[in-house]
């Protein structure tokens, strides 16, 4: 079935420029796949995209080795779940304050000195040998999430500078086939190196990744640096404490005062929540409705995998046209529709074949959903902003994933995994039609405005 079908109240916002970062609806198909293609020739944003790829598919080969290196050392799950609590702690305390200095320092630069920063990093596991060197791991987790911290807002703030606002959908599609085809391979890769060399093994080829994509991004040849203001350089040069506090708080302030961002950061809010559920009641879900472990749970996760890869496909060439805020809509519909078939077939089919099936599926919406978030930031927060509303995301993503779990966690024990994840499902449903249904109250508001007699148009906000 089409994954927009295209309400009549929403043809005029889906067409109109001033929401929209795209051409107008209607755009063919093979025309859609030539814009992929456009763009991912592009030097700058190439060596940018290679660049996520090998330092995502070392990052996946943790994923793997790390927990069950963790889980040998110590017997203990407490102590496995303490890596994602360091990991999460991290992008907490520093994910807004982080985007300040995203904001004011060179975007390139700030990503190939954390890159540089982590690999060495890294290379502190292969110390950690037994239990009482487990503290180690919690170390290197929680310093290598602070400087992703600085990473990944530097990396989206650049993104629209490489490609052109027309071009972002295309641009964040293939972001979201590079993190699938990282997610495809690295574990599989990580499993064999942990099996052959331990975690030091993996942990010296992660640190490789990040050397590498390093070089790679130190090699973007376009403008990188963020633009400032002299009333804003003079206040850094003469209190520089107060203008970071300034600059912080005037970035939150662009998030509250701002519609679309509001409309973005609530729904992303209710997704992380989801994502801090998935993470705890999941694994329950598998063993006690699909009556499966830890191979089953790889074959659903590589289920989504594929999908994610189709979906950033049908993304990037389809539905370029699309409003950020619609994709973003229409992908919390579709996954929460996806999900709540997934958790609640065994009740009526057995086997896990459908769920596999439920799974790819889920993949498109997925990709919708990540390719409409980050675009709806990108093209309505503005270059000097960009930052700090994505290292706000980043610390919202993490307190929500946070409460999820730990809501999860009491919730599970009473009503059981299935019950859990439904409510989850529907969650995503109300956040998407929330976003659609804004979404088409702007395109009113702004017809309003246009027709003869109306009120007469205010500054954009």
């Amino acid at each position: 079935m089409p994954l927009f079908p295209q309400p009549t109240h929403l043809d005029a916002l889906l067409r109109d420029p001033g929401l929209c970062c795209c051409p107008a609806a209607g755009t063919p198909g093979r025309r859609g796949g030539q814009r992929v293609r456009t763009v991912l020739r592009q030097r700058d944003f190439a060596l940018l995209w290679f660049a996520g790829l090998v330092s995502l598919t070392g990052d996946w080969m943790l994923v793997v080795a790390l927990p069950v290196a963790v889980y040998r050392l110590t017997g203990s799950a407490l102590a496995t779940g303490g890596v994602l609590v360091a990991n999460k702690l991290s992008a907490l305390v520093l994910g807004s304050v982080a985007g300040v200095f995203v904001d004011r320092w060179d975007r390139k630069r700030t990503m190939v000195v954390g890159n540089l920063v982590r690999a060495p990093v890294l290379l502190l596991l292969v110390a950690v040998d037994s239990a009482e060197r487990v503290w180690i791991v919690y170390v290197v987790a929680a310093a290598v999430s602070a400087m992703g911290q600085f990473f990944r807002p530097a990396e989206s703030a650049l993104l629209p500078r490489l490609v052109g606002a027309e071009h972002l959908v295309p641009a964040n599609a293939l972001n979201a086939l590079n993190d699938n085809l990282s997610r495809l391979v690295g574990p599989a890769l990580g499993g064999l190196v942990a099996a052959w060399f331990g975690l030091g093994g993996v942990a010296v080829v992660d640190a490789a990744s990040f050397l590498v994509a390093a070089g790679m991004i130190a090699a973007i040849a376009a403008p990188t640096g963020p633009p400032r203001t002299a009333a804003k350089d003079a206040a850094a040069a003469t209190r520089p404490g107060a203008a970071v506090w300034g600059e912080w708080l005037a970035g939150l302030r662009l998030i509250r005062d701002h519609p679309v961002l509001r409309v973005v950061f609530g729904v992303f809010a209710i997704a992380s929540l989801g994502e801090g559920v998935m993470q705890t009641a999941f694994w329950i879900y598998v063993d006690q409705s699909l009556g499966g472990g830890a191979r089953e749970a790889g074959w659903l996760l590589s289920a989504q995998a594929v999908g994610g890869l189709v979906g950033a496909g049908v993304v990037g060439a389809r539905f370029q046209t699309r409003s950020p805020v619609a994709l973003l809509g229409w992908g919390a519909i579709g996954l929460g529709l996806t999900d709540l078939v997934l958790f609640n077939y065994p009740a009526v089919v057995p086997g896990i074949w459908l769920g596999m099936a439920l799974m790819t599926v889920g993949g498109v919406p997925a990709t919708a959903f990540g390719t409409g978030y980050t675009g709806a930031l990108q093209t309505e927060a503005a270059d000097a902003y960009r930052g700090r509303v994505f290292g706000a995301l980043g610390a919202t993503s993490a307190l929500f994933m946070i409460v999820g779990a730990a809501v999860a966690g009491l919730a599970t024990e009473r009503l059981g995994a299935v019950a859990v994840l439904t409510v989850d499902s529907l969650a995503y449903i109300a956040a998407g039609a929330f976003a659609l249904r804004t979404l088409a109250t702007r395109a009113a508001t702004r017809l309003g405005r246009e027709a003869p007699g109306g009120p007469k148009p205010t500054p954009p906000v």
